[in-house]
């Protein structure tokens, strides 16, 4: 039998850690995931997955990431029962994740507005912040001539 989710979306919000009595370490976290196709509109709706990862990996995904942040998820589907302060039994279904990878540097998905990923804003980085090294001038640019290379120069 095979129980087996791979997830990639946005986190709704802040990861929630907790602690065991035992102190073990618990996040519950929603991620927004996009459906593959576009509705009667044209928009592309989202599903709203519940998660939680355990131990170290719950600390580092409360440390690191926020609301907003590109993750992946890698684990199994889970189903538990609990009973509520109503007295009525309340199910759940959750994804339990063994592995949780940051797909965006920390702070990126704020600052970043619109962009899809981190790597623009990486780039923005790059350009405000420059060394002494990225002052020099770019060898690469393009400055409308032709580049001479001979097939001795290519590694392939």
């Amino acid at each position: 039998m095979l129980n087996r989710v791979v997830l990639v979306g946005r986190l709704t919000k802040d990861p929630d850690l907790r602690y065991t009595p035992n102190g073990v370490a618990v996040a519950n976290f929603t991620i927004a995931v996009n459906r593959p196709f576009s509705n009667q509109q044209g928009n592309r709706d989202a599903d709203f997955i519940n998660c939680v990862v355990w131990r170290r990996q719950a600390e580092n995904l409360a440390n690191y990431m926020k609301k907003g942040s590109m993750i992946g998820v890698d684990g199994r589907l889970q189903t538990r029962t609990f009973e509520g302060k109503d007295g009525k039994t309340v199910f759940v279904t959750e994804v339990v994740g063994d592995s949780v990878q940051f797909l965006e540097t920390k702070g990126s998905s704020q600052s970043s507005g619109q962009q899809a990923s981190g790597y623009q804003q990486n780039q923005n980085q790059n350009q405000t912040n420059q060394n002494p090294i990225q002052n020099e001038e770019d060898p690469f640019k393009n400055n409308g001539e032709p580049v001479d290379i001979s097939d001795d120069d290519l590694p392939f």
